[in-house]
């Protein structure tokens, strides 16, 4: 068999269904839109949303709420996936818990809460941590050490940049 020679299935390739083109092809004179109305028309259909002119529910409800351009999103670690995944006596930075399959964005800032037990003496450093995790991590003899990376480095200097002007 070569190339040349590959042809569809029988009853795969249906021909294309010409539509206005007189009264002989089934599909004339009003070509398949009915007799007027608005769908008959050109320029149809509406958009997405349209309701006929009356103004559309996108509009008549009210706005609500506000976003915070300097919200920060962590990306959250509990640690009672530290204790499944680590050993007595282990390091936690960003680079181990992508390597351990508990993070997967490297530059977003990384915050341990406090859900589960940890019993495992453990070297924590992340960007941020709970007030409960910090109990857990300390009572089980490990130490917790706060460390700005990614986003939160860069918007750290330009705070330093900007207190620093302030007192020049």
């Amino acid at each position: 068999m070569k190339l040349n020679e590959v042809r569809p299935a029988p009853g795969a390739v249906r021909e294309r269904k010409r539509i206005g083109r007189g009264p002989g092809s089934g599909r004339g004179g009003t070509a398949g839109k009915g007799h007027k109305g608005e769908q008959a028309r050109s320029g149809s259909p509406k958009r997405k949303a349209f309701e006929g002119g009356q103004v559309r529910i996108t509009r008549r409800l009210p706005k609500f709420g506000f976003k915070s351009p300097f919200r920060i999103e962590y990306q959250v670690v509990n640690v009672n996936r530290l204790q499944q995944r680590f050993v007595d006596g282990d390091s936690v930075d960003i680079e181990s818990l992508i390597a351990r399959g508990l993070l997967s964005k490297r530059f977003e800032p990384v915050k341990v809460l406090g859900e589960g037990d940890l019993s495992k003496k453990l070297s924590v450093r992340v960007d941020a941590v709970s007030a409960t995790a910090r109990q857990k991590i300390e009572a089980a003899g490990g130490q917790v050490e706060i460390v700005e990376t990614g986003k939160l480095a860069k918007r750290a200097g330009v705070r330093q940049q900007a207190a620093a002007k302030a007192t020049a």
